[in-house]
């Protein structure tokens, strides 16, 4: 009797296991969580910060094409502007980075002159500063850099428009 009562128990919780499975509910929602995320990231005011790592905090950035963008960088390292400056520039699609870098090389502030393949680019900065610049950007996608001496190696990033 005890063994019967051990086998029914135990036929009952196999039932409620194979009850709770869901066979029709989607497994990979991975696509939608991405979707999902992308939506809550899209945003025109953004925050970029540069550091004495060589880092920007995001080498993502999602806008709503056609809408004007709000973007201040601030350098938050600590050393000197000599040797760690930072900007932000935006490239159009198609430019080659390693030729522009070393246009930059030796140009003033490390923005050449007349360069048309530059959409907008904030000012060369030192620790503590900032500068906010707006612009607009259609549809697609844009990288961007920083175009200090050899920065543009470790800070790259991508800018979205949709």
């Amino acid at each position: 009797m005890k063994k019967l009562f051990v086998l029914v128990a135990f036929v009952i919780c196999l039932l409620a296991i194979a009850c709770n499975n869901d066979t029709n509910k989607p497994t990979d929602t991975s696509t939608d969580q991405t979707k999902e995320a992308t939506a809550q990231n899209l945003s025109n005011n953004i925050a970029l910060t540069a550091n004495d790592q060589m880092q920007y905090n995001t080498i993502e950035i999602n806008v709503k094409a056609g809408e004007k963008v709000t973007l201040t960088l601030k350098n938050i390292g600590t050393m000197p502007k000599q040797s760690m400056a930072h900007n932000f520039v935006l490239l159009k699609d198609g430019t080659d980075v390693t030729a522009f870098a070393k246009s930059a090389l030796t140009a003033p502030d490390h923005i050449p002159a007349n360069e048309p393949n530059i959409i907008v680019h904030t000012k060369l900065l030192g620790p503590g500063e900032s500068d906010t610049i707006e612009f607009t950007v259609a549809r697609g996608t844009y990288m961007f850099i920083c175009s200090f001496p050899n920065h543009y190696q470790t800070m790259t990033g991508v800018l979205t428009a949709s």
